[in-house]
Order: structure tokens, then C-alpha cells, then sequence
């Protein structure tokens, strides 16, 4: 973060270029109680004090952690809460959030099929045409190991009987559509498009129609989904190889879409 002056105050967009949130969210925040800023420049706008800004990143620690936004604020704001107990309470929060990791384990495994399309349970290709449309990152071992984890689930036995009789060209069709969707996000992304304006809307429901081809995703799965483009290092390579901070954006994208269609991300569930 570059270092301001004593009395300097940010507006809005610059503490959300600063901390890496959203203007969207910060004024949700804001709406809420969580962050209100502590002044108001002569036209109006928010303007946030070095005090504000470290309350951000308060928040930004403890919803890292998993909390909700009505229990960060409470913690907070309560005066009976020391330094020391906040670490303390981190700590704790910490061991559940490992915990919660380990059950969305295997979601992770799912996204990592789902981006070199071997979550499917019936890929009629022989290894060489797998490794030639796929590419190299390609592992025959994959299937095995994503229809060992989620051949039980809903989305698995759809997308099985989507692709259970789809050949050469139809696979290699979709991945077209893919890498054609990936350059336009890269292309987009370098345009400074922004997360939840109509060009990014489209861009998301596009991403989300290319899942639809093997499973009904709704916004609330896409959410989900997005979630491993940041949160896993294999995921966000793929995005990241692509155009620097990809994965990043892209999962804003998706965030600030779905809230367009009454889904919270903060706490989209698979569903």
C-alpha cells in the first residue's frame, strides 16, 4: 500500500484499489454499519481516514476467516474485546477454517477436472486424442481419480449422460469455446473492465454456459466455483498463465454478476 499523509483522506475507489475489494462491497459495508467512513468530501462522497482503512482490513482478516459480516461486526465493535482476544479468536477461527477447507477439498479437485475437462465419467477418446485436445497438462490418471471422489453427486451423473456419446469433435469443440472464452476474459481484463458492469455480466453468464454443457450450474454453484480460481495455486496458474491477476478478476466477475441475480458470494453454497 502506498503511504499516505497524516490527513490525507481516500475516496471510496481508491481504499477499494488499495485493500483489493470492490466499490460495490465497500458501500455494502458501509449500508451495513461494518465500515462507515468518517467523512464526506464537499461534493458528497465517501472519504475513508487512516482509522477507516484499518478497519477494513480488519474486516478483510476476519472474513478471510470465514466469519460473517453481522459477527465481525460485533467483534468489532464490542469494548470488552482486547487485541490479544482478537488474536485468540483468529486462532480459533483458523482451526475451523481448516476444518472447512478440508471438507471443500474435493470441490477443489472437481474445478481442477472441470478446467482440463476430465471430470467426465464416459470420455470416449483414446489418451492420444485426449493428450492432443486437451493438451499436455493432460493425465489419463485424472478421470480415474475425479469419478473415485464425485461419481456419486448430482452434477457427475448429469454431465455423464450429457458426454456419455460425444466423440472427437464435439470435445474438441468445447475446449474451442473455452480458450475462446479465456482469451476474451484476458482481453477484457486488459480493457479494465470492470466487475459488475453489463460487458462483465455477459462475460459471466457466458463462463457459466460453458458449464452448463456438462452440469445445471446455477449463479450460486458458479460462486462456488469461483471461489478455487483464488484459493487454489494448480486452479489459478491456469487463469494466471493466461493474463497476470486473471484468476483474481475473473472470480469478481462472477461474484459481482451473481449478485445482479440475488445470490450473496459470501455465502453461496453449492446448491
Amino acid at each position: 500500500m502506498t503511504e499516505t499523509t497524516q490527513h490525507e483522506d481516500l475516496t471510496v475507489g481508491r481504499v477499494a484499489d488499495l485493500v483489493g475489494v470492490s466499490v460495490r462491497t465497500l458501500h455494502h459495508w458501509d449500508g451495513i454499519g461494518l465500515v462507515r467512513p468518517g467523512g464526506r468530501s464537499w461534493s458528497g462522497y465517501r472519504l475513508y481516514d487512516a482509522e477507516d482503512v484499518a478497519r477494513v482490513h480488519r474486516v478483510l482478516v476476519y472474513r478471510e476467516l470465514g466469519l460473517a459480516l453481522a459477527e465481525i461486526g460485533r467483534i468489532l465493535d464490542d469494548p470488552s474485546v482486547d487485541p490479544g482476544e482478537h488474536l485468540r479468536r483468529q486462532k480459533g477461527l483458523l482451526a475451523e477454517r481448516i476444518r472447512r477447507l478440508e471438507r471443500t477439498a474435493r470441490a477443489v479437485d472437481e474445478m481442477i477436472e472441470r478446467t482440463t475437462m476430465t471430470h467426465e465419467t464416459n470420455i470416449s477418446l483414446s489418451p492420444e486424442e485426449q493428450a492432443r485436445i486437451f493438451g499436455t497438462d493432460w493425465d489419463p490418471a485424472y478421470q480415474d481419480e475425479a469419478h473415485e471422489r464425485w461419481g456419486g453427486t448430482d452434477a457427475w451423473q448429469q454431465s455423464a449422460a450429457r458426454t456419455r456419446s460425444w466423440g472427437t469433435e464435439q470435445w474438441q469443440e468445447v475446449k474451442d469455446e473455452l480458450d475462446e472464452l479465456e482469451t476474451a476474459l484476458a482481453e477484457a481484463m486488459g480493457r479494465g473492465v470492470a466487475p459488475g458492469g453489463e460487458e462483465a455480466n455477459a462475460l459471466a453468464e457466458r463462463h457459466r454456459a460453458t458449464i452448463a454443457r456438462h452440469y445445471d450450474c446455477t449463479h450460486s454453484m458458479q460462486v462456488v466455483l469461483a471461489r478455487m480460481y483464488t484459493e487454489d495455486p494448480r486452479f489459478a496458474a491456469h487463469y494466471d498463465q493466461r493474463a497476470a491477476g486473471l484468476a483474481a478478476w475473473l472470480r469478481r466477475v462472477i461474484e459481482e454478476n451473481a449478485r445482479t441475480h440475488g445470490v450473496d458470494p459470501e455465502t453461496a453454497t453449492w446448491e
